[in-house]
């Protein structure tokens, strides 16, 4: 063989190599439905990055230019007009809620989402100490938009108002 082919085989070995040592991509998504009468929907994807989960949406039917409180629920169950089904806050740790970035929160706090002038809204948060599965995961649970925001003090979850929209995460 020449010395080119052999390069390449050896090229090809490497990156064969490298590539099954390398973590498989997991992710999630939800789907979002309206709930309480609202017109809210839309898709939030979830994806693990080490020990963080990074969450991206695409929302519309929100208020025009307002924000609203966006989080991870207990339970993987918006059968309820108002998703009350998808219980509290995602918080196996049993801390307070507070700011994502702050001392401390709920695992399923995350920053406020931000309507533009049409109601709609695209998101990018990345979270801490999350998995996308296990015990401290949130696959199987499910994700909420409220119509108010979050002020990020009030317990336990923000004073941001009756549920607009619920989606339950999956695989």
């Amino acid at each position: 063989m020449n010395s080119i082919k052999l390069a390449s085989i050896a090229g090809i070995c490497v990156l064969t190599a490298a590539c099954q040592n390398m973590p498989a991509s997991a992710d999630a998504q939800a789907k979002l439905a309206p709930k309480s009468g609202s017109n809210v929907a839309g898709v939030v994807s979830f994806s693990q990055s080490g020990n963080q989960v990074v969450v991206t949406a695409s929302l519309s039917g929100l208020k025009p230019n307002a924000e609203h409180g966006f989080h991870i629920h207990e339970k993987g169950d918006c059968s309820a007009a108002d998703a009350t089904s998808a219980g509290g806050h995602f918080n196996p740790t049993k801390t307070a809620h507070g700011h994502v970035h702050g001392a401390t929160h709920h695992a399923g706090d995350m920053p406020n989402i931000k309507a533009d002038a049409a109601g709609n809204a695209q998101y990018r948060a990345t979270l801490d100490g999350l998995n996308l599965k296990g015990a401290d995961g949130v696959v199987g649970r499910a994700v909420v938009v409220h119509r108010d925001p979050d002020d990020y003090k009030s317990q336990p979850a923000g004073n941001s108002g009756p549920r607009v929209a619920c989606g339950v995460i999956l695989p």
